[in-house]
């Protein structure tokens, strides 16, 4: 069962620990924690996926800052559980302080990273197709495609395909305010696409999966 089944209400009982809607709920619950770390929010009810993370697990707040801890909570669980880079956290954090300067800005940029995640999964899913059924001790080599192909979504101008090059010209512009390296989206990607490929069923299903729960 997933470390969060019972806490989020879930009822998906075979799900391992670490899985990937546990990485997807993590992932939530630190851009939530840094959104009331830079903002300064008190109202959890703002905030629904920290709420039940902090008062589930019982996490303290740290000098009376909703955040801070909350966020140090899930750096540590994410390190522990997917081996996470401290650079993960940094650009999250980068990413908001730039964008969200006051309570107004908060929905305006989850909407923006909601659109270019799910964009992102939809269309890494599309050109890598095959590649996916790699088996799993071919990492490294899904890994370099991974990376390969996020670098064609950044830089490459001649998809064939219409419907794909408007995607690419989409997520270029959400990420020229996000601001997210290559690196981590290379990084993100690869993440999910691992875990999508652990789940009890076909690939193309766990990466529209995992594009629907990052839009939560």
């Amino acid at each position: 069962m997933g470390i969060f089944s019972k806490l989020f209400s879930r009822k998906d009982e075979d799900k391992k620990v670490g899985g990937m809607e546990d990485y997807m709920t993590l992932v939530r619950v630190y851009f939530q924690a840094a959104l009331a770390s830079q903002l300064g929010i008190t109202n959890l009810a703002m905030l629904p996926d920290l709420r039940v993370f902090k008062t589930s697990l019982h996490v303290p707040t740290v000098n009376n800052r909703l955040g801070i801890g909350e966020k140090a909570q899930v750096k540590k669980m994410m390190k522990n559980i997917y081996d996470t880079d401290d650079n993960f956290f940094k650009e999250i954090d980068a990413s908001i302080r730039k964008n969200c300067q006051k309570l107004q800005d908060v929905n305006t940029y989850l909407i923006q990273f909601q659109n270019f995640t799910q964009d992102l999964m939809m269309l890494m899913g599309n050109l890598m197709k095959f590649k996916l059924r790699l088996p799993n001790f071919m990492k490294k080599t899904l890994y370099k495609l991974t990376a390969q192909t996020v670098d064609d979504i950044f830089n490459k101008n001649d998809f064939s395909d219409a419907s794909v090059l408007k995607t690419v010209v989409g997520l270029r512009h959400f990420n020229t305010r996000l601001k997210f390296s290559q690196q981590w989206v290379t990084d993100f990607t690869f993440q999910v696409l691992m875990l999508a490929k652990k789940e009890p069923r076909p690939s193309d299903e766990a990466v529209e999966k995992a594009k629907q729960k990052m839009g939560k």
